[in-house]
């Protein structure tokens, strides 16, 4: 399984909902197993720039490729690129089963 996690944050903090609104296009492509939009807490004492998260998980790297490739997900992008600060993507390759700790 692929874990998919990708943090945003927005230009503006007024955009933050609009920057989630579009990413939530995302959970209409078929290729995740498990799809979810969060938005950062910023509890932590160290840290605060992250707005959005997305995580998502994939069966296998076939599998995100069609999603990355999926046309919503240009959509996505073209929707969510211009509200955004940073955006940094992560993938690793889990072989629990489940999200467990």
């Amino acid at each position: 399984m692929i874990r998919h996690i990708v943090f945003f944050s927005a230009k503006d903090e007024a955009d933050v909902e609009r920057i989630a609104e579009g990413l939530g296009m995302l959970a209409a492509i078929p290729h995740s197993d498990f799809f979810e939009i969060g938005l950062n807490r910023k509890v932590d004492q160290i840290g605060t720039e992250v707005d959005v998260i997305v995580y998502a998980e994939f069966r296998d790297e076939a599998a995100l490729a069609a999603y990355k490739a999926h046309p919503t997900y240009q959509a996505c992008t073209a929707k969510v690129r211009p509200l955004r600060e940073m955006r940094v993507a992560a993938d690793f390759i889990s072989r629990k089963s489940g999200r467990q700790a």
